[in-house]
């Protein structure tokens, strides 16, 4: 009833507002102000989002396609919903985001839960791969997308659950030019600025910048990060441009691993009380990023783009934090190790795509291969306090200081190099007004050397090359304009060295499998706002699970399954109401229990029924904004989270919540605006995810940011 109450008040409260405002049409539509937009050279005229509404995508098809004639779950969050909401983080976007949850990630990187599984992964951005562990911003996006159902056929290994592509600002032949300062809650302070013009007839440069400092609700915990990435953009000839980038980013934050479990719930503390030593817990990570991107128009639709990205990541971390659950005598043991990671992604993608006729059958055809390498050295070392690995302490004052750091029997001390080569095709055939295929196939080779440098036990060197087909088929009806059904297959495969580590228990092991079945449905209720549904069946075959009784070893569940219900509304109501919202309905569980050949004593620990970690069965997101006169605007939103397991063991819960958020905005004339947004208006208490059974991650009380922004 409190969901639906507090969904009510945030429906209603536009409407109200609204209420001596007739309903929008087109008429109405039309006497709205126009639009100024600037677009990046290779995207469409008309672009690909207009506010909250997003209507075109080439993430899920490698070619610009209306969202209506994508046979999958595709969610794309625009930059006014970022800039609208004050979205500070990955972890925000994905608050906005149905069948998607965000995991704790040991408080040192961004990792997420998409239809039950979770990856660290499946980042990519502007569609090259982005695998690393470290935290991302949102300063230089013009968008994200996130696409759920394995994905193999377009981004090759990895992806069971789904991608997200971060979509960046480009370089425009034209005058651009944006600031914002955000002061907030915590002391935070915040700056960034994109600025951008024309130089000359044949090029354009862009930048984009941003600084924060911050500390938290949680005692000791704070934040530094900055970024720069400039861009510049060639037009060599008519049909021939080129995009050169560089991008350089620095995250400094304590590395928060949250709250003991205690019978099987949160223990009940304080939401500032930090849980080991936040002085001995420091995450940094450093990203420099070079990308170049070639196209050229050959004529009669046929086109050519060639990415090329090298990314260097740096990344150490290092935590003391709750090792196991608060005891009945109210003690808990802390454990504490560090971890550094040097890694360099270098990939290259082909495409080329095109359109014919044949017949009264129209086909958009994709072709393209894809060539990568990645080298990551790898170290991790074990925290003692004294001679123990392990301390207790009393939950009233869980503090302690580790005396040192080495390496222990299972630590990690390696260098891994893997290289991957693809091949695929894609026809989007257009059989009639109607109705429409897309059908597609990918041939990846994944190979990997690792190099085990210990020296406390043998090493164990190690390789393992997986190869894969990876299918997709779509097939589309559009009964009338603006109403699209769909039904689709889609496939992808885990190959067990997929984030770069083998070891004795997995170098023997095959791929993983996901399967995908899918349908789903589009409607435009209005000219300028759409509702999409999809309902769906994920199946992951061949899990490896981390042993929970066994760190660093691996079981195989056999098989866990996600069916569930996806629904989405974005666009404009009327001419003064803007709507964000989605909802999902996932039910996902382990549906074999673990192989004859693993140890006894875990089958009872995976038995089939269990339900999948961090995958709460009922999710809800929506965020309303209203301009209430001439220079007033407001927003209104809710996010609820049905209760979920920490992990595939069932045996700690987080509980369900909601959160209510308000936003109100003043324009001050001369394209300058003060917003102020509200984060957990009611300031109610609440643990948003976790990483494992004994790593709870409490929300934040009531938040406020003030930001200034302003366009030039």
């Amino acid at each position: 009833m409190a969901v639906k109450g507090t969904l009510a008040l945030c429906t209603l409260a536009p409407a109200l507002a609204l209420a001596q405002e007739p309903p929008a049409d087109e008429s109405l539509l039309a006497q709205a102000p126009p639009q100024i937009e600037v677009h990046g050279i290779g995207e469409r005229a008309d672009g690909p989002v207009r506010g909250y509404r997003a209507t075109r995508s080439s993430t899920a098809t490698r070619t610009d396609t209306p969202l209506s004639e994508v046979p999958a779950s595709i969610t794309v969050v625009p930059g006014d919903l970022m800039r609208d909401t004050s979205m500070q983080s990955m972890g925000d976007v994905f608050r906005y985001v149905p069948g998607v949850l965000m995991h704790q990630g040991e408080g040192n990187r961004d990792q997420i839960v998409i239809r039950g599984n979770s990856t660290t992964a499946d980042f990519y951005v502007d569609g090259v791969r982005d695998d690393a562990q470290v935290f991302r911003d949102l300063y230089n996006l013009e968008r994200v997308e996130v696409l759920k159902g394995p994905a193999g056929m377009i981004f090759g290994r990895g992806g069971a659950g789904g991608v997200v592509n971060r979509v960046t600002k480009k370089p425009v032949f034209g005058e651009i030019g944006a600031a914002a300062l955000t002061l907030g809650s915590y002391d935070q302070v915040r700056g960034t600025f994109d600025v951008g013009n024309r130089a000359g007839e044949s090029a354009a440069w862009r930048l984009n910048a941003m600084a924060e400092r911050s500390d938290s609700f949680r005692d000791e915990v704070d934040l530094d990060r900055y970024a720069l990435n400039p861009a510049v953009a060639l037009r060599l000839g008519a049909p021939t441009r080129l995009t050169l980038g560089y991008e350089h980013l620095y995250d400094s934050r304590t590395a928060d691993r949250g709250f003991p479990s205690f019978a099987g719930a949160p223990f009940d503390a304080g939401r500032s009380q930090f849980f080991g030593n936040a002085d001995q817990s420091r995450a940094h990570s450093q990203v420099d990023g070079l990308y170049a991107v070639l196209e050229h128009e050959f004529g009669g639709g046929l086109r050519l783009k060639n990415t090329t990205r090298v990314t260097h990541y740096d990344k150490y971390y290092q935590n003391v934090f709750p090792g196991s659950a608060v005891s009945s005598a109210g003690t808990l043991m802390l454990s504490a190790y560090n971890n550094a990671n040097q890694r360099t992604n270098a990939f290259n993608q082909t495409d080329l795509t095109g359109k014919t006729v044949t017949g009264s059958v129209e086909h958009t055809l994709l072709a393209g291969v894809e060539l990568g390498r990645q080298e990551s050295a790898n170290k991790r070392n074990t925290g003692f306090f004294g001679a123990s690995t392990g301390i207790t302490v009393p939950a009233s004052d869980p503090f302690a200081r580790a005396t040192s750091f080495r390496p222990s029997g299972t630590d990690a001390d390696n260098e891994v190099r893997a290289s991957m080569a693809a091949a695929y095709v894609q026809d989007q055939v257009a059989l009639s007004e109607r109705w429409k295929v897309i059908a597609g196939l990918r041939y990846d080779r994944f190979s990997v050397d690792f190099d085990d440098r210990r020296v406390t036990v043998p090493a164990m060197d190690l390789s393992r090359t997986d190869t894969g087909l990876s299918p997709r088929l779509g097939v589309l009806w559009t009964p009338a304009p603006g109403t699209t059904y769909y039904a689709s297959y889609s496939y992808a495969f885990l190959p067990s060295a997929e984030q770069l580590s083998l070891a004795t228990s997995t170098a023997d092991l095959g791929p993983e499998k996901a399967l995908n079945y899918e349908i789903g449905a589009r409607w435009d209720l209005r000219p300028e706002l759409t509702l999409s549904a999809a309902v769906f069946r994920t199946v992951r075959q061949d899990v490896r699970v981390a042993d929970p009784l066994n760190p660093g070893l691996f079981v195989k569940t056999g098989e866990q399954q996600v069916d569930g219900v996806e629904l989405g509304l974005q666009g404009r109501v009327m001419r003064r109401w803007e709507v964000y919202g989605g909802y999902a309905y996932l039910d996902g569980r382990i549906t074999q229990p673990i192989s004859s050949g693993t140890t006894a004593n875990v089958a009872t620990i995976i038995p089939a029924g269990n339900r999948i970690g961090l995958v709460p069965q009922h999710t809800l997101s929506l965020w309303n904004k209203v301009d209430l006169a001439e220079r007033w605007a407001a927003g209104a939103g809710v996010i609820y989270q049905s209760s979920s397991y920490t992990s595939f063991n069932n045996t700690v819960t987080l509980p369900g919540f909601t959160r209510v958020d308000a936003a109100l905005y003043y324009d001050l004339g001369r394209a300058t605006r003060i917003a102020l947004n509200v984060e957990n208006v009611l300031d109610r208490e609440y643990f948003a995810t976790a990483d494992g059974d004994n790593n709870l991650s409490p929300g934040a009380p009531r938040t406020v940011r003030v930001t200034l922004s302003t366009s030039f």
